[in-house]
């Protein structure tokens, strides 16, 4: 069976961040066997994309577990039946979090996806998982987002694997105001909860973010930067209960897996 590796929310090679992805027809394959290959891809995301009576349905899998939602192996997904699988248009899946689209421009792709709920809440010793004490914290339903004064504190972030492994949530999101001309704020992501130490470029992520910094700027489009060490560029924008996620995506490798 072919298997796709694209690495996406980056123009360049060994950029961004890496997802797997494979087509099926017809039926979903066996939840095992669809976590199994997930771990022995070994990557933060692996999709898995169903085409059946002409619709499209998309899951998302880490090495250790299923998840909700997934922006950066959507837009892979995206960037392989575009490239590779003949299709064009308006892009619409079916997912654990309802329809999701993405439309090209381009090499721009951009994931439409739902707007996060997200409230301000005390920070808590359960939090104290960083090498800095953020200003403030707030969470949605799967994720923390604590929020530190300078970028500076976010490129030096260093997280305690092992306590954040532990938080009642999937992960943590570390952002600040950008110092760099011409982005907004930036970002980490830390999730080893569901096998993932350190996400680099997470488009869910970005669902909190952007509400986030609209209530802070009263800006509606940003140019944001996720700083793992393999960078994702992101152009994120609300629009109502609906975040647009734009970026780009690297075609690394096509192959074979025998199963």
């Amino acid at each position: 069976m072919k298997l796709y590796q694209i690495d996406s929310f980056t123009d360049k090679l060994f950029g961004g961040n890496p997802a797997a992805v494979m087509l099926f027809r017809g039926n979903w394959p066996d939840v095992d066997l669809m976590q199994n290959i997930a771990a022995e891809n070994n990557l933060s995301e692996t999709a898995f994309v169903l085409e059946n009576g002409g619709g499209l349905a998309i899951r998302w899998f880490t090495p250790t577990t299923e998840v909700a939602l997934c922006g950066h192996a959507t837009l892979a997904a995206a960037h392989v039946l575009y490239n590779y699988e003949g299709f064009d248009g308006e892009l619409a899946f079916a997912s654990a979090s309802g329809e999701l689209r993405v439309t090209r421009d381009g090499d721009m792709l951009t994931l439409d996806f739902p707007a996060a709920k997200i409230w301000q809440i005390d920070f808590e010793d359960a939090l104290d998982c960083f090498n800095a004490t953020p200003t403030q914290v707030w969470r949605s339903e799967t994720e923390y987002m604590l929020v530190f004064d300078t970028q500076a504190q976010i490129e030096n972030a260093v997280c305690n694997l092992a306590k954040a492994a532990k938080i009642d949530l999937e992960g943590l999101i570390v952002t600040a105001k950008a110092d760099t001309p011409g982005v907004d704020f930036v970002s980490r992501y830390f999730a080893p909860k569901i096998g993932i130490d350190e996400d680099p470029a997470t488009g869910s992520a970005h669902t909190l973010l952007t509400p986030y910094w609209h209530g802070v700027t009263d800006k509606t489009n940003f140019n944001a930067v996720q700083l793992s060490k393999r960078r994702g560029h992101l152009q994120c924008r609300i629009e109502g209960d609906r975040i647009k996620i734009g970026g780009r995506a690297v075609t690394y490798l096509i192959g074979e897996i025998f199963l």
